[in-house]
């Protein structure tokens, strides 16, 4: 069981490091998004998310400091949950049904977080 539990560490962890990858790269046309969205500084939205999505992927996968990686996941996807992906805001039928999808998803991840607050600490195969 603790090689499926690493497995889903890396992938939920891993998810949360590639979106700040994302961010960090592509800050600009995430910033302009963002913007449209109304989030306030959307620049400095955009990059202070990546930075927030690594340190919270990597205590997930590392398994070091998980309930501030928790945190630090969680204070990532609540903003943009119901900042950018408010699909009772959304303009059109599509835009509608694509914020709602990723609307759901976050919700799923934000419940897959809370979850790893149940596992006893510390995690096999952590730092």
């Amino acid at each position: 069981m603790e090689y499926i539990f690493l497995l889903a560490r890396v992938v939920f962890g891993g998810y949360f490091i590639m979106a700040a990858f994302n961010h960090l790269r592509n800050s600009d046309m995430l910033a302009g998004y963002a913007g449209s969205k109304n989030v306030p500084s959307p620049k400095a939205a955009v990059i202070a998310s990546g930075i927030i999505a690594l340190l919270g992927g990597l205590g997930i996968v590392l398994g070091v400091y998980v309930n501030l990686a928790v945190f630090l996941v969680l204070i990532f996807l609540i903003p943009i949950t119901f900042m950018v992906h408010n699909f009772w805001k959304a303009p059109t039928p599509e835009a509608r049904q694509m914020d709602r999808i990723q609307f759901q998803k976050n919700i799923a991840l934000m419940a897959g977080a809370l979850a790893f607050l149940a596992v006893a600490q510390p995690w096999m195969w952590s730092l």
